[in-house]
Order: structure tokens, then sequence, then C-alpha cells
């Protein structure tokens, strides 16, 4: 009898030790489980988790989501502080940049020599080039920190691909180049304004690298998941080893370092596309034109 009873306190004490540890587990992971959601949420609160009553690894996952709270704040304030020295950069190089262009202007209105008219020319165009310079890396950078914020809404593709194509029509007929919008079709969720902007960049690096007597293509249709626009040239196309690098900041290939620009508009494309969830990729080959595909969501 005495052995029954013996067995029967074993199996009571066994099952009372499973459920004590059943319910330490559950108590581990369910704060495990709010370390994690605070951690996603941004607000990881160390005060509220007292390391003498967690266990090793509920320590250690403390300490990790603490440092990585630190970390991710440090790199918020410098890309604040970084915005900033751009912002303030700008602001300050307006009125010298306004008086440069004001004092090349006046200046080519001399009677001048052609050397002198040519010098004078010259200033007015890097002039030019620093003001578009300002512009983006303000654009750039604010956007990075989402100090710019986009309304994308559902809409028609086509006035706003109109909109862009008029814009650069003179520019191309100049250079005799035939620029075409064809199909113009669907609807997305995208900001007008800022997706302009991004076809713009597009039309001008196609506008620019495509010789006279080239065509420049714009086209859109939708597919189940994302409407697509399409610019397509006639240029001298992108090498394959560099066309990973067209939509990096500053990049300029081999082939448009004598051409006017600064690196940015591809890269200001690239972050427009990303910011609305969409995304843009490159098609080209070396003497076989670009075609430029910026896909942007339907929902």
């Amino acid at each position: 009898m005495s052995g029954y009873i013996f067995g029967g306190a074993a199996l009571l004490l066994a099952a009372l030790f499973a459920l004590l540890s059943r319910r330490r587990s559950a108590r581990i992971m369910d704060s495990l489980d709010t370390m994690l959601t605070k951690a996603m949420e941004g607000g990881f609160p160390t005060e509220s988790f007292d390391e003498s009553r967690m266990s090793a690894l509920e320590s250690r996952l403390a300490r990790y989501l603490s440092a990585s709270q630190v970390s991710a704040l440090n790199l918020k304030k410098q890309r604040d502080q970084i915005n900033s020295l751009i912002s303030d950069i700008s602001h300050q190089t307006k009125t010298p940049v306004a008086n440069l262009k004001l004092y090349s202007q006046l200046l080519e209105e001399q009677p001048l020599s052609p050397q002198a008219r040519d010098c004078a020319r010259a200033i007015s165009a890097q002039t030019e080039k620093l003001e578009s310079l300002m512009e983006a890396l303000v654009k750039s950078s604010r956007l990075e920190t989402g100090m710019l914020a986009m309304h994308p809404e559902r809409q028609a593709i086509a006035p706003m691909l109109r909109r862009a194509v008029d814009q650069y029509m003179p520019k191309a007929e100049g250079k005799g180049i035939e620029l075409n919008l064809t199909a113009a079709e669907g609807e997305a969720v995208f900001d007008a304004k800022w997706t302009e902007e991004a076809v713009c960049n597009l039309l001008d690096n196609g506008v620019k690298y495509t010789p006279a007597g080239g065509r420049v293509t714009v086209s859109s249709r939708d597919f189940e998941m994302f409407s697509l626009i399409q610019v397509s040239d006639t240029g001298p196309g992108i090498a394959e080893e560099e066309q990973a690098r067209v939509f990096s900041r500053f990049y300029r290939g081999a082939s448009a370092r004598d051409r006017e620009g600064v690196g940015l508009g591809l890269c200001l494309t690239r972050q427009i596309a990303e910011r609305q969830g969409g995304y843009v990729k490159l098609d080209s080959a070396q003497d076989r034109g670009c075609r430029f595909s910026l896909y942007l969501p339907r929902e």
C-alpha cells in the first residue's frame, strides 16, 4: 500500500513540476512577446522589465533591444543633422546663386570679345548647375528622412504623363528628337506631383542622351497589381557593368561625364517610387538605348 501512496505522490509532484514549468515558460514567452511588440512599435520600455526576475534569455534580449533602440535614435539624429545642414547650405547659397545669375546675364549683354562672351555663358551654365544641385540635394535628403510627405491617391495616369511630356517637348524638338506619348491608359495609386517629377527625370535622361534624329517614347499599361510607365530612348545605352549603379546618388557613367547634369535625377526617381510602394528598373544594352520601367501600385 505504501508503494502505491509513494508512487501517487511522485506522479503528483511530477505533474505539479510540469505545470509550474509550463507556467514559467508561458510567462517567459509572454514577456518576450511584449518586448518584441514594444520594440517594433519603437517604444521598448526598459524600466518595465526587472532583470532580477527574468531568465538569462530575457535579459540578453532586453539588452539587445535597448542597444538597438539607442542605435536607431542615433541614426535618426544623424540623419536629421545632415538634413538640417543641407537645408542651411541651400538657404545660405540662394542669394549668392541669384546674384551670380544676375551678373552673368548683365555681363552677356555687354559688348564683349567672343572669348569673354563664352566665359560669361560658362559662368551662367555653371550657376544653373549649382542651383539644380542644391534643389536636388534638398529634395533627396527630405525624402529620405520623411520630411516631405506624399499623398498617393487612386487616379488616372494619362493626365500626369501628358504634363510631363509637354514640359520636355520644346527641349526634344530643339535637339531634333521625336518625343511621343503612345498608349497612356490605366489608373494607379500615386502622388501626382512627385510622380510627375519622377517621370520628368526619366524624360530628362532620355532627351539628354538621345542624339539628333532619335526617338523617346512614353507609354503606360495596367497589370494585376501594378501599373507600368515606360520611358524608352534610342540613345547609346548603358553598359551592363554600370546598370546596377545608375540609381546611386551622384553616379555618372563613363559616357555621361561630359554631359550636363549632377547625377541625382535617377536617384530621386527611385526614392519617389519606393516611397509610394513602387519600384523602378532599367533594361539597356550598349548602343541599343535604354528602357526605364516605373511600377506604381494599383491598390
